[in-house]
């Protein structure tokens, strides 16, 4: 009777141990209720800009990595194309949607249609506007960007003339971006110390879909329209703009002022190393891919995702992951981008 009694507590042991270690290995899928493992939907808004191309590599990747199903739908700058995709994910049987919106406000009707399916969602780095049920938001801490931008610019253009661009109006982050760097540039245009060209305002400086000949051309008309001004910096919001610009200067015949950037692009870094371009703001895809990642098994497993901010989206303030935006100038691309593996060296060549 004592060794049954011993044969059944050891078993017991046995029973309640094995669980606690499957717990130990979070990378494996996860079966769900009805024993299908976790889809994750995935919905970017382009594919334009390189940085866009990293993070669609980056996630699909390290999901394949863990072994999770995941399905990616490319909405080439077109809220409506984005409306139809999403609404495809969903009847695919997604579990979780990361949706970098092409519309900031209007994107507010997929997490409707989403939670109608009851499908959390998660923005990815563009928040979604104007949505009371947004669950999370995963991006740099943007208005940081901007900020970040503009004290480069301050730090190298002492005074004169100088010229404001910012993203698309349709982006919200593209909003944060202009108004993290007024915080600092706008005191310097209060006190006289520079005199803009070309407008202040966001709505009349932004981007139309953050194209660059968008701002090329913008860049030329106001260059003509002013034609004896000595212009000595440009915000610009991102690499492709600043890439625009830099060519609408060098088809004017004249220097190349200050530019600033963003995205550490491989053609804006090969600027940066030549002097063309001032700097750029290094924004890690490969963590924020992988973060997106991670957060969507989390959710779907039924676990809390821990946050580390609050972003008021016009509705409500949405629990938000921010990761940490890095500058980038002639000085520290190589440590900063080529190091780590971010850029291959012989891409520079």
């Amino acid at each position: 009777m004592k060794k049954f009694s011993k044969i059944m507590i050891a078993a017991l042991i046995v029973l309640l141990v094995i669980p606690v270690l499957g717990g130990c290995a979070p990378s494996e899928p996860t079966a769900q209720e009805d024993g299908k493992t976790l889809v994750i939907g995935v919905s970017l808004p382009t594919q334009r800009e390189e940085r866009w191309v990293k993070d669609k590599e980056a996630m699909v990747a390290y999901a394949e990595e863990l072994g999770y199903e995941i399905k990616v739908q490319i909405a080439d700058a077109d809220q409506a194309q984005q409306t139809q995709q999403v609404e495809n994910l969903l009847t695919q049987g997604i579990d979780v949607l990361i949706l970098a919106p092409h519309d900031a406000s209007a994107s507010a009707e997929l997490i409707k249609k989403a939670h109608e399916e009851n499908v959390p969602v998660i923005s990815y780095d563009r928040l979604v506007t104007s949505s009371d049920s947004l669950d999370y938001y995963l991006s740099f801490d943007n208005e940081a960007v901007g900020r970040l931008q503009g004290e480069y610019f301050v730090d190298t253009v002492e005074s004169g003339t100088i010229m404001l661009f910012a993203g698309a109006p349709t982006d919200n982050n593209a909003k944060l971006f202009f108004q993290g760097a007024m915080s600092v540039i706008q005191p310097k245009i209060d006190s006289g110390d520079y005199k803009v060209i070309g407008g202040t305002e966001f709505q009349q400086v932004a981007t139309d879909n953050w194209v660059p000949a968008n701002a090329q051309n913008r860049a030329s008309n106001i260059l003509t329209a002013n034609a004896d001004e000595d212009v000595v910096g440009v915000l610009a919001p991102n690499d492709g703009t600043a890439g625009g610009i830099i060519e609408a200067f060098k088809a004017a015949g004249l220097a190349v002022p200050v530019v600033t950037g963003q995205d550490s692009e491989l053609a804006a870094v090969k600027r940066i190393r030549s002097g063309e371009q001032a700097m750029t703001i290094f924004k890690d895809t490969r963590a924020l891919a992988k973060a997106a990642i991670d957060m969507a098994i989390t959710i779907g497993n039924g676990d809390t995702v821990e946050t580390n901010g609050m972003v008021d989206n016009g509705s409500i303030e949405v629990k938000s992951v921010l990761l940490e935006p890095k500058v980038v100038t002639q000085d520290n691309f190589q440590e900063m981008l080529v190091d780590s593996g971010y850029i291959n060296a012989d891409e520079l060549n």
